[in-house]
């Protein structure tokens, strides 16, 4: 029999608040974290905007020394993990910790090492690449990090599967308690990939909005959507097996019920047409957590502000629920935040934990219109009501498809 599994920390590091409670009334007052690239000098780059995280310095969240060992990726991901921790009042020294694991992943590790790297290799020659090149860019470094900050020794994973890592993470970790293989996971993405190459290469896909005005560049939905704005940051959060969690005494936000993941084997960037292998995500989740299609009242949309991802999640969704669907409220948290590739998932797993908690459902910031097919409820306005179950989507490059649905505690 598989064992119940709950939400007892969360962490954040987003472009609109560093901490989840700073996020979470960024969220409520609509703040959108969209402004001019500041990183590097973006004045021959078609794409202008992105959605950086502001005053991050990584000494206020972990040992000088360490940091200067990690990349962006993995310093956004100690810092979500240790807010988390923290929040969940884990006492590491009370925890076994072979059964205290690690699932954080990023989807793409760090740029920025790539990029200084062959700088120096093209420049200088081979032997001038730095000895720690390797350990610093791959992107299981975040998982490995967060362990070692915080003596993690159980199961560890790295999930890359795109803009789903976030999803697919907690997910796994979910199945790891589960199933037995730990009892409590340190679990969520992390991403930090605003480079001139990771701009360059996005937009060169056609992928990024080129548009200069913060109010107007990511907008799910909307018939004016024209690519999404890459945002940057790390969503973590604490799953345990419920009766641990009730043993020692832990705040329960909320219970994670099911996970359902496909692949819609059909494109390396786009979605299925036809939204099959989104819907077969969102109806494998439900089916997991034995909740009927007719109960579900939310959504939160991968929603990326592309004009086939918004199209082809819209029948997807219609696909999985029917004439359901109509009932539906749906927002896309990216909005306000933007596009944060791996960390995407996570950070919108924490964002539907806090609208259970607080019974209110976001707006999509900044829509205004949609296109005819795109005729379901979006959310033009934000809704304080009760919310019972929470359906949190995330579709990656290569056709990568994951749901998970979470609950108040029953």
């Amino acid at each position: 029999m598989s064992r119940r599994v709950v939400v007892t920390g969360m962490g954040v590091v987003s472009p609109i608040g560093i901490g989840v409670e700073e996020f979470w009334q960024g969220i409520k007052q609509e703040r959108i974290g969209f402004a001019p690239i500041t990183g590097f000098d973006a004045t021959d780059y078609k794409c202008k905007l992105a959605a950086q995280v502001r005053d991050f310095q990584p000494e206020n969240y972990m040992d000088k020394k360490a940091a200067r060992r990690m990349e962006r990726f993995s310093q956004f991901a100690v810092a979500a993990a240790g807010e988390a921790i923290k929040d969940a009042a884990l006492d590491m020294e009370k925890e076994d910790p072979y059964r205290v694991g690690c699932a954080v992943g990023s989807g793409i590790g760090s740029l920025q090492a790539i990029e200084r790297e062959y700088g120096r290799l093209m420049e200088k020659g081979p032997s001038r690449v730095a000895p720690l090149f390797v350990p610093l860019m791959i992107s299981n470094m975040a998982a490995g990090n967060v362990s070692i900050a915080y003596g993690l020794k159980g199961k560890s994973l790295n999930v890359v599967t795109a803009c789903a890592t976030g999803t697919n993470s907690i997910g796994e970790a979910f199945r790891s308690i589960q199933y037995g293989d730990a009892d409590v996971m340190v679990a969520g993405g992390t991403e930090g990939a605003i480079t001139p190459v990771g701009i360059a290469g996005f937009t060169s896909l056609t992928a990024l909005s080129d548009s200069t005005d913060p109010a107007r560049c990511s907008i799910p939905f909307d018939k004016d959507r024209s690519g999404f704005v890459m945002g940057e940051g790390a969503g973590v959060v604490i799953l345990e097996e419920l009766e641990h969690a009730r043993r020692r005494g832990a705040r329960i936000y909320a219970e994670v019920l099911g996970y359902g993941c496909s692949s819609d084997a059909y494109h390396i960037t786009s979605p299925a047409e036809d939204g099959a292998g989104a819907a077969k995500a969102m109806t494998g989740a439900m089916e997991d957590g034995g909740v009927k299609l007719e109960e579900i009242t939310y959504i939160n949309a991968h929603g990326t502000s592309t004009h086939h991802n918004d199209l082809f999640e819209t029948r997807a969704i219609k696909l999985a629920f029917g004439a359901h669907a109509k009932n539906l409220k749906i927002n896309s948290t990216k909005s306000m935040i933007g596009h944060l590739l791996g960390a995407a998932g996570a950070v919108e797993f924490i964002t539907c934990v806090k609208e259970l908690e607080e019974g209110y459902i976001h707006r999509t910031v900044g829509l205004q219109e949609s296109e005819e097919e795109l005729d379901l409820n979006y959310c033009k306005e934000s809704f304080q009501e009760e919310v019972p179950y929470a359906l949190s989507n995330s579709l990656g490059f290569g056709g990568h498809n994951a749901s998970i649905l979470i609950a108040h505690v029953r």
